[in-house]
């Protein structure tokens, strides 16, 4: 018997930042047919929350070190003031949302970040996603929608990757549906040149990915969105898609597909 098709949506910081890009991409997202879930980060909304109360965001190699007072002002940011802005939006938009962390439902459990050269402090790697728990809420037509927070199962909340979390959960739920994982962000798609909006590369398998990875083509942030795709699509991923949040209502346009 054939599995029921899910989609598992990943919407960047900078469309969460834009309050009329991100209800367009809601209303997109509210009208995309079947069941899904929604993931999304707010590194930009924590960064400048943090800085009016004294807090110094410190990144590196765009990861955000997170110590205890970063860690509360994330809580509040991504499961708080973002989580719940883009939940009442979903629901004026007649979608049953509900808003989780990774801890809400024992979801997303993670264990922290080992310490090699850096110590990223409270950033967790996720470990095992219950893809049993969430299904009773999509099995119940809610609609799930996840911000960057995990759990470890004795009480502490890490900050985890948002594009990581989209990929565990879309690897976990293929467990149970035909998962299509699509990460929209404020690109057209996977570029050749990073200045030219036009330059996607319309499809992608794992050899042209390595080869292109080798020459260098790809920036910085784009190599770890990359990696969660391919190690996505190997554990069982029916499709990855990348562009802009137009993606998930006009598959006309311009995008990028992988697969292996």
């Amino acid at each position: 018997m054939a599995k029921e098709k899910l989609s598992v949506v990943k919407i960047g910081g900078n469309v969460i930042e834009n309050p009329e890009a991100l209800a367009t991409f809601l209303e997109q997202f509210s009208e995309l047919e079947g069941k899904k879930v929604l993931v999304h980060g707010g590194g930009k909304r924590a960064t400048h929350i943090a800085s009016k109360l004294g807090i110094e965001s410190q990144m590196v190699n765009g990861r955000r070190i997170t110590d205890a007072e970063t860690l509360e002002v994330i809580t509040m940011v991504y499961g708080g003031l973002v989580n719940k802005n883009i939940v009442a939006q979903l629901q004026s938009l007649d979608t049953d949302a509900i808003g989780l962390t990774g801890a809400d439902i024992n979801s997303i459990a993670s264990k922290k970040r080992p310490v090699k050269e850096i110590d990223y402090g409270f950033v967790g790697d996720v470990k095992k996603v219950n893809h049993t728990s969430i299904n009773k809420l999509i099995e119940a037509d809610f609609t799930p929608v996840f911000c960057a927070i995990t759990h470890d199962e004795n009480g502490q909340l890490f900050n985890t990757n948002a594009d990581t979390i989209a990929s565990e959960l879309a690897i976990g739920l293929s467990k149970l549906y035909k998962v299509e994982l699509v990460y929209c962000f404020e690109k057209n798609g996977v570029l050749m040149e990073v200045d030219d909006d036009n330059s996607v590369i319309d499809f992608m398998d794992s050899g042209t990915y390595e080869v292109l990875k080798h020459k260098g083509v790809f920036h910085d942030g784009m190599l770890p969105k990359l990696e969660n795709c391919y190690h996505a699509i190997e554990a069982g991923v029916s499709r990855v898609f990348i562009g802009n949040p137009s993606i998930i209502s006009n598959k006309n346009q311009k995008f990028t597909t992988l697969f292996l």
